[in-house]
């Protein structure tokens, strides 16, 4: 297998002809010829079009499948110099990207039921002294 091309940052950004490239971990994909076939709509590729859309493609979720089709569509690597140091992510599953700890599960509903009670507590103690 060949080596990868090295890309620079700018190259990308100031890609000036009908291709269209995206940045996604610090790999470089020429996804012009899936623009078409992308099951969001060609407009979420060409909105990050020459640009990092690593934060963008963690956002969505993709899938395994989604991660393995990419690899028809690299066609290099940032130089080390414009690298943002992004790791390629390998924990696919479906949970959101900021669940934290256990308790931070937990605390994520508790909050809310407590202002609701709390706010229950006080329209009842306000509806008694109307009475």
């Amino acid at each position: 297998m060949s080596e990868k091309k090295i890309y620079r940052e700018s190259e990308v950004t100031g890609k000036k002809d009908k291709s269209t490239w995206l940045i996604i971990h610090d790999n470089v994909y020429d996804v012009t010829k899936f623009l078409e076939e992308h099951p969001g709509g060609e407009e979420v590729l060409l909105e990050q079009a020459g640009r990092d859309a690593t934060e963008a493609f963690e956002d969505v979720g993709h899938s395994n499948d989604a991660r393995e089709l990419m690899k028809d569509y690299l066609i290099g690597e940032l130089h080390p110099d414009d690298k943002k140091g992004t790791s390629v992510k390998t924990n696919t599953s479906f949970n959101p990207p900021n669940t934290g700890s256990a308790s931070g599960n937990w605390t994520g509903w508790l909050l809310p039921l407590g202002v609701a009670l709390a706010a229950a507590f006080v329209y009842r103690y306000f509806m008694s002294q109307a009475s």
